[in-house]
């Protein structure tokens, strides 16, 4: 999937990979099936063309098979340890690829899909101080990335240009040389700020209800 956007006026180019930015991207390079990308411009192009329209039945989009299939492929290229359960990726590939895939879309569909807890891990930074790192199960990981590969079109629409972080095909060395093109072009300023364990206290809440703001995402009689 490939997903860029120069700005408001000018749409993602829904057309070639999933790719990550740095920090926490997808970090895989797979060419997004056709029809997930006729799903992905379609949602974008929605939600481009009108700010204030109401999403409604996103969720059955997110266990379409094509959908899931390609997010699980996401989270193979992009590799990773098991979460709490143990399950890798090559218990998965011996236990059924098909079959734990439609296991896990009847369990969203049924809506009784519930997340595991996320395994705690801890990577030393190099002010000797340790970054705890969550791993959650590939059930969950692919469930996710479903999510991601469904919302990320409609919000992708209501970026500035100026946003580099976490956005496709944006990466902080994108940042930097634009932060150099505005030093070559007169602007003599620049402002770093930084927000200290910012992950660590976000307030989840607020941040959902934001996701859920009501000029994006809604609920229907047969889904969210």
């Amino acid at each position: 999937m490939k997903l860029s956007n120069s700005g408001r006026a000018k749409g993602p180019q829904l057309k070639g990979n999933a790719k990550s930015d740095e920090d926490g991207g997808i970090g895989v390079s797979l060419s997004t099936p056709e029809s997930v990308q006729k799903l992905q411009t379609a949602l974008h192009d929605k939600a481009k063309e009108a700010p204030n329209f109401r999403f409604y039945a996103l969720y059955d989009k997110v266990y379409r098979k094509d959908v899931l299939a390609f997010a699980y492929e996401c989270c193979k290229a992009n590799g990773g340890a098991a979460g709490i359960d143990g399950q890798t990726f090559e218990d998965i590939e011996a236990y059924g690829k098909e079959r734990w895939l439609d296991e896990l879309a009847q369990e969203l569909k049924n809506r009784t899909y519930q997340p595991l807890p996320v395994r705690r891990v801890y990577i030393p930074k190099p002010d000797g101080k340790q970054r705890p790192l969550g791993v959650p199960a590939i059930r969950d990981r692919a469930a996710e990335m479903a999510a991601v590969l469904v919302l990320e079109p409609i919000f992708e629409a209501d970026l500035q240009p100026e946003q580099y972080a976490y956005r496709k095909d944006r990466s902080a060395l994108d940042a930097v040389r634009q932060v150099h093109k505005l030093i070559n072009t007169g602007h003599g300023e620049i402002v770093d700020t930084d927000l200290s364990s910012y992950f660590d206290s976000l307030p989840h809440a607020e941040l959902m209800k934001s996701v859920a703001r009501p000029q994006r995402t809604g609920r229907s009689k047969t889904g969210p």
